[in-house]
């Protein structure tokens, strides 16, 4: 890929397997930023399939984790050890749009080689925390359930796997949109921190009943016990659907929900500082759809750990298209972000 260049129609149907919305992203950034940032995502997108897939022993998940970040902090070629490691792993897939993305690891992994100089630099740290939040996981919950200790805990692992791609999203524009903001670069960085620790808390509260199911539990014993709850009870509550546990997270459950909206609201003002209305679209519709996904969960309450809560896709639909025609202003945003708020 010439450095810096538009996806190609392969590497753009593969980025839209493995992430619609990301995908949306994607295409409306400006020409000069598609290629790092696809790059960096599709690198992280793959390790973070090996780091979810709990059918494995969790050994060889580390082994495949350790590994590929090695591979990418060097940019050196797959050893042929790992690549069939990778071919192993990737055959076990039984998503195919993942099992894609895994035999198309050596090809991302040139991809990233073909970047320039500094943009290389960039996506391997973004990659390097990335991958090391990843390994924690493993490690944490690799044998058997298990949960965060403390709220400083959640706080790190947000900033590993998300916060630190706001930090990457805003050099990156730093280095290729000269005047991307009417803010400064360390003001752009806290925003785009903050709001990529939202994002992940997002993801954390709409996947909670899943991972606890799986047996894994995001939610700190020392914000549980205060309400007489524990990581195993509340595993327990979200296998069986104990509604009168459940109502014990209630305040818990309200004021992470807050916690999240706020720091979604940071991605908006991040997305109101910037000159380009293209870029502007793409910051601006994850904390969009996160507001209204914030909202839904606010509504079904900690019963929405036993349901699958998510933002139909003909609403992502509307709301793009409202963007569009109000030519995603600044005021447009912070009105859309309101009206999905409530």
């Amino acid at each position: 890929m010439p450095k810096n260049a538009l996806l190609t129609r392969d590497q753009l149907q593969l980025l839209r397997g493995v992430s619609r919305s990301f995908y949306l992203t994607i295409r409306l950034l400006p020409a000069a930023l598609q290629g790092p940032i696809a790059v960096g995502y599709l690198l992280a997108r793959a390790t973070d399939t090996v780091a979810d897939t709990t059918h494995m022993p969790a050994a060889e998940r580390l082994d495949l984790l350790q590994g590929l970040a090695a591979s990418f902090d060097t940019l050196a070629t797959l050893p042929t050890a790992l690549q069939d490691q990778i071919k192993t792993f990737a055959q076990r897939q039984s998503d195919p749009h993942e099992q894609a993305l895994m035999h198309a690891l050596p090809a991302c992994l040139q991809l990233m080689q073909d970047l320039s100089t500094p943009d290389q630099r960039s996506v391997r740290w973004v990659l390097g925390h990335i991958t090391r939040g990843q390994v924690l996981d493993v490690e944490r919950f690799g044998q058997g359930p298990a949960a965060l200790m403390t709220e400083a805990a959640l706080d790190d692992y947000t900033w590993l796997v998300a916060g630190c791609v706001g930090e990457f999203w805003t050099e990156l524009c730093e280095r290729h949109l000269p005047g991307f903001a009417t803010q400064s670069a360390d003001a752009m960085r806290l925003a785009g921190r903050a709001y990529g620790m939202g994002l992940q808390r997002l993801n954390i509260l709409r996947d909670a009943g899943a991972d606890l199911v799986a047996g894994r539990c995001y939610l700190p014993e020392e914000r549980l016990s205060p309400l007489g709850l524990s990581p195993e009870r509340l595993i327990t509550a979200a296998r069986t659907g104990d509604a009168a546990t459940l109502q014990q997270l209630a305040p818990l459950w309200s004021d992470y929900l807050q916690q999240t909206h706020q720091q979604l609201s940071e991605g908006v003002h991040y997305s109101q500082c910037l000159t380009s209305r293209r870029l502007r679209l793409a910051c601006a519709l994850p904390a969009l759809i996160g507001a209204r996904t914030v909202a839904l969960l606010r509504q079904a309450g900690p019963q929405a750990l036993t349901q699958r809560v998510k933002m139909p896709r003909h609403e992502m639909r509307t709301l793009l298209w409202r963007l569009l025609w109000r030519l995603a202003s600044p005021d447009a945003v912070a009105r859309e972000f309101q009206h999905l708020s409530q």
